[in-house]
């Protein structure tokens, strides 16, 4: 059975986590309910309240939203209900129908997609769905919130009655205005409506000559509004129809609520089940609004905390665009209780009530901000005493307070108890009130308690180091600034850097070093032992940090360099691939010069055709058989290999060329071509030997074809004798 007492939710600011989650609920009833979230008392209630909240979450996330459970409270209607020959107004037979729709709606959902909301499903399961209110509603009331013609066969009747006479009076009321008018006995504006009836404005001298019923006058009392006779019999008849059809709705309606009598225990059913989905749906947005997960819930007795943020800090910090500092502790069979030391304000206190709201708020169904790897273990009891309690009324020191609290605490504590203190073993003297503190640490150690404390006494610290299943721990300092880092360190106390802080506050040196003659030697060599350690723990953390970086930037390093090796091995492919292509290209060049050299010698057409055909041959026996679309894919690879290559050979080409201009070395004048030179093209091989010049322009023949080439083009090889 789980029980946490009311003083632990106070001192834990349980009531502003509650506040929070209550605004984010849509109705007042949702947000008057999550107020009085509590611890659940059984296990099986508590992790089917943590599921439902997980599924809703998940909700956020995917395609299927769970609809709008929004409803206008029928508290007042259920009342009614239970009282005989009472009836519901229109708006209130509306609201029955619309809660009813809501909760029809939202079960057949989560029964379409149980296979997403399994829980959610089977908690909306034994509500009954029916559409019998909903279509009695509907066949009664209309959209406009009025009872239709066709509820009764009476009131059907009725109302053709009531427009003919609305149409005859209206007929009746114009022929008066008209007669009236032309008699010149009505005022400028003609006409007007009192107690909405038309009424004819006539002027205050002809009032008696004007037969009807004077229904009043204007402040000046020239005009008299008076009701023309002729309309008067039919307006008495208007009346007693309208009266009977007040009736009749009335009957309608008694008739209507008598039929919703019996299904009261289904609608006040449909209302505490949107009022749940309502809390279950606030809980939801406040996971998501801190990131919080459902983390494992373990029964071997572990809490293990990874980057765990206290939810309030969090929420707070954000607003302000602030950063939290997420803390990870870990309490178990071996290490039960942690000591918490070091100097105030770096954040011992935050770390105590982030572990106990956390706590707290997994145990009344909610979700908690810490890493997806944490792993929980549930309490009996939650103990709790932090802050100052000196209480005015009954009249009790802090001290006198605290002792009541202890004696409280030995009553309860066993090995299902979580107890955490803060500042333990203060508002007495140190000495006697450390001791009592080390009797009162070592009775719940015995009694495997889990717990978690803070404190300044050294005898505590000992204390945590001697015992077996007890841990020293302490806030980091930055050695230097003396400024908090907010990271717990287990393993070692923590300094209370009382002399350093004290120094860094500007007291003056030599009231400082007065101070530490005052006090035992050994403490305050034992304290400055702690506060050296401390600062080598710091230096370490740092360094570890540093080296982390270190080793990520060059595992980044290692990756982009692997990635460039990995493109330029694969352009080195293709390049191999185009150079061993243009190798048998030339290859296939010399085998055809050598035929044509051949040819050009013996004349012999037959010998060449069948050396082609060989050649032809051969090369053929080499490819392999491809589809078009292979060919096409390899065709584009060489195209692009190509393209890449012959900008790479602009590039050399261009930096060659500027590299000719900036010599310094004159260039030799070109020579004069003329015809028979042997001569070459600029960056090429082929030797030829010129046939004609005409106009800047030379005719090269190379054997077996001739071309037309600029002269600026062509390079000396040989000149003519």
């Amino acid at each position: 059975m789980i029980n946490i007492h009311k003083k632990t939710l106070q001192d834990l600011e349980f009531s502003t986590v509650l506040q929070q989650v209550s605004e984010l609920c849509i109705t007042p009833l949702g947000n008057a309910k999550a107020l009085e979230i509590r611890p659940y008392k059984t296990k099986e209630e508590l992790q089917l309240a943590l599921k439902l909240v997980n599924e809703y979450l998940a909700s956020f996330y995917n395609d299927n939203r769970i609809p709008n459970h929004g409803f206008d409270t029928v508290e007042k209607e259920l009342k009614l209900l239970k009282i005989e020959n009472t009836f519901l107004e229109i708006y209130s037979l509306k609201k029955i129908a619309a809660i009813s729709s809501t909760s029809n709606e939202i079960v057949k959902f989560l029964k379409k997609f149980e296979e997403y909301y399994p829980n959610l499903s089977e908690y909306a399961s034994h509500i009954e769905v029916t559409k019998e209110i909903i279509e009695k509603v509907d066949a009664n009331v209309d959209r406009f919130g009025d009872i239709k013609d066709e509820a009764s066969a009476l009131l059907y009747d009725i109302r053709q009655n009531i427009n003919k006479l609305k149409g005859q009076i209206n007929q009746s009321f114009t022929s008066a205005l008209n007669s009236y008018n032309q008699l010149e006995y009505l005022d400028d504006i003609r006409e007007s409506v009192v107690d909405n009836k038309r009424v004819l404005a006539v002027k205050a001298m002809y009032r008696r000559k004007v037969k009807g019923s004077i229904m009043g006058s204007s402040k000046t009392g020239s005009i008299v509004y008076i009701e023309p006779e002729a309309t008067l019999r039919y307006t008495r008849e208007l009346n007693n129809l309208e009266f009977e059809e007040s009736e009749e709705i009335v009957r309608i309606l008694k008739d209507i609520t008598n039929f919703i009598r019996p299904f009261s225990p289904l609608i006040e059913q449909y209302q505490d089940f949107l009022i749940t989905i309502d809390v279950v749906a606030a809980k939801a947005k406040y996971a998501k609004s801190m990131n919080a997960i459902l983390p494992e819930i373990n029964e071997d007795r572990t809490l293990f905390l990874r980057d765990a943020y206290h939810p309030l800090l969090y929420l707070n910090n954000l607003e302000k665009k602030q950063e939290t500092f997420p803390q990870t502790i870990e309490l178990k069979q071996d290490s039960r209780i942690i000591v918490i030391s070091g100097p105030n304000a770096g954040g011992k206190s935050i770390t105590l009530k982030t572990v106990g709201l956390l706590q707290v708020m997994l145990q009344s169904g909610m979700l908690i901000p810490v890493h997806e790897r944490s792993s929980v273990c549930l309490f009996d009891r939650v103990l709790s005493d932090i802050g100052d309690n000196q209480s005015i009324e009954n009249h009790l020191s802090t001290y006198s307070y605290r002792l009541k609290q202890m004696n409280y605490f030995l009553k309860k504590c066993n090995k299902n108890t979580l107890f955490l203190i803060d500042e333990f073993g203060t508002g007495s003297d140190p000495e006697l009130g450390g001791a009592l503190a080390e009797t009162f640490l070592e009775e719940f150690y015995h009694r495997e308690a889990f717990g978690i404390i803070t404190t300044h006494y050294s005898n505590l610290k000992l204390l945590a180091n001697e015992l077996p299943y007890m841990q020293n721990a302490n806030m980091l300092f930055d050695e230097k600034s003396l400024e908090p880092i907010y990271k717990l360190v287990i393993g070692n106390a923590g300094s209370s850097f009382t002399f350093e802080v004290a120094q860094k506050n500007g007291i003056p040196y030599s009231l400082i070093n007065r101070s530490k003659k005052k006090i035992e030697r050994g403490k305050v060599r034992f304290d400055a032992t702690i506060a050296k350690l401390q600062k080598e723990r710091s230096k370490l953390e740092k360094t570890g940090q540093s080296l982390k970086q270190n080793e990520k930037k060059k595992l980044e390093e290692a990756d982009k360099l692997e990635e460039i090796n990995s493109k330029i091995q694969k352009k080195l492919e293709s390049y191999q691939e185009l150079y061993d292509s243009n190798q048998r290209l030339i290859y296939l060049g010399q085998k055809v010069n050598d035929i044509a050299e051949k040819f050009f010698e013996n004349k012999k057409k037959k010998e060449l055709y069948s050396e082609l055909f060989k050649l032809v041959q051969i090369e053929n026996s080499k490819r392999k058989k491809v589809s078009p679309k292979q060919k096409k894919s390899i065709k584009a690879k060489e195209i692009k290999v190509k393209k890449e290559v012959e900008k790479k050979v602009e590039v050399i080409r261009k930096k060659k060329k500027e590299n000719k201009k900036k010599a310094i070395v004159p260039e030799k004048p070109k020579p004069i071509l003329k015809v028979g030179d042997r001569v070459r093209m600029e960056d090429g091989r082929a030797i030829g030997s010129i046939d004609a010049i005409e106009k800047n322009k030379a005719i090269v023949n190379y054997g077996i074809f001739t071309t037309n080439v600029s002269l600026e083009m062509l390079e000396l090889v040989e000149a003519v004798k």
